[in-house]
């Protein structure tokens, strides 16, 4: 290869790349008015989340190794990993994508990032179990799912849009690690390291920034819920 062909590939790569990553929101997006949760006094309590982390579904993520997602696009892969983990089963952002009908570049899934739907038949690839979309729920029905998040037979994956929780930011997933009754507290493990790791919201502040709507999909974000797999290797 000349040194031209060289240089033109190397910018039509550059190119490529800055393509995909102006494609993926920037999360720097403001919403007045709104009172981040980083300012409640339960958000990081340190004892709070140390009650978190001994509830028993929050203690199968702790003892595995929490990945955080390599870009702004792959919150959605990067909760599937974690939640595999949680499991004891091995996994990867390199290779948790192999398989499943996601178009990436550069490392990042476009145009958008993936929807609910789209993680859902991710979570369902690698694990071969069914994945239920809880979507268009209301207040009282998403109270109901709550006490089932510390049951070790399941895992949930919520997808909420910043915004209404920190005034700032766009559509997310991460995985429930868990949620504290007495206090009303749903423990989430935010795969976004800018975050500073998992914390803690009022279930009903949660609700609000599911009960929002996905540009991508022009459907409502929810919950992903799946019963815990057996022992088979995954995919």
């Amino acid at each position: 290869m000349t040194k031209t062909r060289i240089t033109l590939f190397a910018a039509a790569a550059l190119t490529l790349a800055a393509i995909a990553f102006a494609l993926v929101p920037s999360g720097r997006e403001e919403f007045p008015g709104v009172v981040s949760i980083e300012t409640t006094a339960t958000y990081k309590d340190t004892q709070l989340l140390e009650k978190a982390w001994a509830l028993p579904v929050a203690a199968a993520y702790r003892s595995a190794i929490f990945d955080y997602q390599r870009n702004a696009s792959v919150c959605g892969p990067t909760s599937v990993v974690d939640i595999m983990r949680s499991l004891g089963r091995p996994q990867n952002q390199e290779t948790v994508l192999d398989g499943a009908d996601v178009w990436t570049l550069f490392g990042y899934v476009v145009p958008a990032g993936m929807t609910l739907d789209e993680v859902a038949a991710l979570l369902h690839l690698r694990t071969g179990q069914p994945v239920k979309i809880l979507r268009d729920l209301d207040l009282a029905a998403f109270r109901a799912e709550l006490p089932h998040m510390n049951d070790p037979a399941r895992r949930y994956l919520v997808n909420f849009t910043r915004g209404p929780l920190f005034g700032r930011g766009h559509g997310h997933h991460s995985p429930i690690l868990g949620y504290l009754p007495d206090e009303d507290l749903v423990f989430i493990g935010d795969v976004n390291r800018d975050y500073a790791g998992p914390w803690l919201v009022k279930a009903e502040r949660l609700f609000a920034a599911i009960d929002t709507i996905d540009d991508s999909s022009g459907k409502k974000r929810g919950l992903l819920a799946m019963t815990v797999p057996g022992p088979t290797p995954s995919p």
